[in-house]
């Protein structure tokens, strides 16, 4: 399925939604009708009661994204344009942010500036083995745009994001896994054995429970106070053990258990 120009789309049938970023000749580069594309796309996806989880990815080996498109970006130019600029990438990266369902990225390569905002703005980061992460916004003098700098602090601590972003380190896989910017090393591709057994958990999961899992991880995340995250969890828990799914997994471990 073709959202746009840009953005295809893979529903299938195991509830998993993969969105591909479809401009390989331009290094998935992130202009702001791709953006759009990209969150109507997710909030689309999302808002299906069968899906479980995204998979947000780009086209070919090279690239995840590489960033904005200079080109567009280079007529911005004035603090409003600035400011237009900016909000409209945040709240097209928002809609990731705040999809329902888990949202993950799969870095098939190089997540580079713009481009590793998009990566962290995923719940989880699934990244090939010579795929990269940089945000390297400081190379053009200037910081990151789209709501990547408060993610990268929350995900690996104020001061290896402060080293990332100032040293504008490209770090591979291995050392993306070890310090928490990465959840798993994908070896062989996105229909091999590493990424069918990091998703196998995540699938034997019924939809609303994915959906009450992000929903207590985006209070967290947004920074909402202690009790109106456990206020979230409450409210996931009747969503979940009234539903039939439930009873049918209690049933199956009680006939067990009676073996």
């Amino acid at each position: 399925m073709q959202a746009s120009p840009d953005i295809s789309i893979d529903e299938r049938a195991d509830g998993v939604v993969w969105i591909t970023i479809d401009r390989a000749h331009k290094h998935n580069a992130l202009a702001g009708s791709v953006l759009a594309s990209l969150a109507r796309a997710v909030a689309d996806a999302g808002a299906r009661p069968t899906t479980r989880l995204l998979v947000v990815r780009g086209a070919g080996e090279r690239f995840f994204a590489a960033g904005g498109d200079l080109v567009e970006l280079s007529r911005v130019r004035d603090e409003e344009a600035t400011h237009a600029m900016a909000d409209g990438a945040r709240a097209a990266l928002d809609a990731v942010r705040q999809c329902p369902v888990p949202v993950l990225a799969y870095l098939n390569g190089d997540a580079i500036g713009g481009g590793a905002e998009l990566a962290v703005a995923c719940d989880m980061r699934l990244q090939a083995s010579h795929a990269r992460i940089g945000f390297i916004q400081a190379r053009l003098a200037i910081s990151s745009a789209w709501g990547g700098g408060p993610d990268l602090c929350q995900l690996v601590g104020g001061a290896r994001a402060m080293r990332l972003m100032a040293r504008c380190e490209m770090v591979d896989a291995a050392q993306a896994q070890a310090w928490g910017l990465a959840d798993a090393v994908i070896e062989d591709g996105p229909g091999g054995k590493d990424m069918a057994s990091f998703l196998a958990p995540m699938l034997a999961c019924p939809p609303q429970v994915l959906r009450g899992i992000k929903a207590q991880a985006m209070a967290w995340r947004s920074g909402q106070s202690y009790e109106q995250r456990r206020q979230v969890e409450r409210q996931q828990v009747v969503n979940t053990w009234l539903h039939d799914d439930h009873w049918r997994a209690s049933d199956r471990f009680l006939a067990k258990g009676s073996r």
